[in-house]
């Protein structure tokens, strides 16, 4: 099991907070970090220096599907240009928020796997291994269950994001979709939080059991991001430990 950092955007997080971990996740694309030779050059040498290797977060504001087919087509072809990029870094894994215009659409949800199975197509092609995200507690994002079908019929991995079932659907949508998933995770998302809204808060600050997440990953041997909102080392550090003691 590897244990990672999530740092948004910023080379300079990366730079701060990375040396203690196997890798990096950086959000790029849009808003985000947008590949530029002078950006690349920089972040490149971050990941030398703190001996980190990359995994990357596709844009988070773009849904992966809509009704409209011209713009489904150039989806798909702006994140195979992003994992295109991202594999030239080598990138491990390329984690995407599993949304769509209308995520209650039955009819859509075939558009959904459509989009997904050319997306994670175009990660092959790369070298980088797709991940889907669970945000179902997001507004345009795909309820728990949906998003497993899905992965499971196109045979895309999927990165489980603790708090976001937390906030979804409490600890019994934790265990139900470990019950029925585990074998599709493949990278994790862990943090913690409360659910009057504080999210991303260091493991053991909020109300997720993490022993009943342990419980449901036995001998889990994928990548791990510790995707805590701060840039106190010591926080990060003590959030990765506990996810280890727990997993491990």
């Amino acid at each position: 099991m590897d244990v990672g950092v999530t740092v948004g955007d910023s080379v300079e997080r990366l730079e701060a907070t990375a040396d203690d971990f196997v890798f990096a996740e950086l959000s790029i694309g849009e808003s985000s970090y947008v590949p530029a030779e002078a950006a690349d050059s920089h972040l490149r040498t971050a990941l030398e220096s703190t001996d980190a290797e990359l995994c990357v977060h596709l844009p988070f504001d773009q849904v992966v599907a809509t009704p409209v087919p011209q713009l489904n087509d150039a989806i798909i072809d702006y994140l195979a240009e992003l994992l295109d990029w991202a594999g030239t870094l080598g990138a491990r894994k390329a984690v995407l928020h599993g949304t769509m215009r209308n995520p209650h659409s039955t009819g859509q949800r075939r558009v959904f796997a459509d989009q997904l199975s050319g997306i994670a197509g175009a990660g092959d092609d790369a070298g980088v291994e797709l991940v889907v995200e669970n945000v179902g507690h997001q507004a345009r994002g795909l309820p728990l269950s949906v998003l497993g079908d899905i992965a499971r019929e196109t045979g895309t991995a999927v990165c489980f994001d603790v708090g976001h079932a937390y906030m979804e659907d409490d600890h019994d949508g934790i265990e139900r979709f470990l019950d029925e998933y585990v074998d599709l995770v493949s990278h994790l998302h862990v943090h913690d939080v409360r659910r009057r809204g504080d999210t991303h808060l260091p493991i053991g600050a909020g109300e997720v059991d993490y022993g009943l997440v342990a419980d449901s990953l036995p001998d889990f041997d994928g990548t791990v991001a510790v995707e805590v909102f701060t840039d106190d080392v010591l926080l990060l550090r003590d959030s990765a430990d506990r996810a280890r003691t727990y997993l491990e």
